[in-house]
């Protein structure tokens, strides 16, 4: 019984290999998890004269995992700032304020259109 046993764990699969399959979402979360670096340099060179270099250099890891290495660019870049803006907006987060910036700009034009209307603009600015 115990022969049966140990050919069956040797004949499964090779020593230190997994015997079970793995799928894509468990290798990717292995990958963000400890990270992986790729780097490569691409030089071009005309008679021994260098033209263009170009370093590549590339990280593949989880938010979470970037932070832990001090990596966190995407916090202070401002155009990926405005991306959060917006989705707090869809979010509902922002709807009072530009309510209140709506009913604002329309009591100031409304304000305008009746000093226009009433010939005070030209006395106030002094314009026209």
């Amino acid at each position: 019984m115990a022969q049966e046993e140990l050919l069956r764990t040797r004949s499964s699969g090779l020593p230190g290999r997994p015997t079970e399959s793995t799928n894509l979402a468990d290798i990717l979360e292995r990958v963000l998890d400890k990270g992986i670096v790729i780097a490569g340099d691409i030089q071009i060179n005309l008679l021994e004269v260098e033209l263009l270099t170009v370093k590549l250099r590339l990280l593949i890891a989880s938010v979470d995992r970037a932070r832990e290495m001090g990596i966190n660019w995407w916090e202070a870049d401002p155009s990926l700032q405005a991306v959060d803006d917006r989705e707090s907006l869809e979010r509902g987060g922002g709807n009072e304020q530009l309510e209140r910036e709506n009913r604002e700009l329309r009591e100031r034009l409304e304000r305008l259109e009746q000093r226009v209307g009433s010939g005070t603009v030209e006395e106030s600015s002094g314009e026209r």
